[in-house]
């Protein structure tokens, strides 16, 4: 069940920066920009939170690679560009 989870929340996130994407391109409203790739970090945030609990996960004997470090970067990135937007590039 926890694997669904996962998935479900990679693909909302990737939707999200694929709709925001498609608004800034109509609008060039730059808050548009900074949201989608915030998203984008999100996506790649829980795209490897699946990959650590799933595809890697700590076999018996084995300990697998640890993608926590990697998450929390992909999502203080995403985090970072959008505060960078709201912040910054106010209009």
């Amino acid at each position: 069940m926890a694997e669904a989870v996962y998935v479900l929340c990679c693909l909302t996130s990737l939707t999200c920066a694929v709709m925001l994407w498609r608004g800034y391109a109509r609008s060039r409203a730059r808050f548009l920009l900074w949201s989608s790739l915030c998203f984008v970090g999100l996506a790649l945030n829980n795209l490897l939170l699946f990959i650590d609990k799933v595809v890697l996960p700590d076999v018996s004997g084995f300990v697998g690679v640890d993608f926590a470090i990697w998450r929390s970067g992909a999502a203080l990135i995403g985090l970072a560009l959008l505060l960078y937007g709201l912040i910054w590039d106010a209009e």
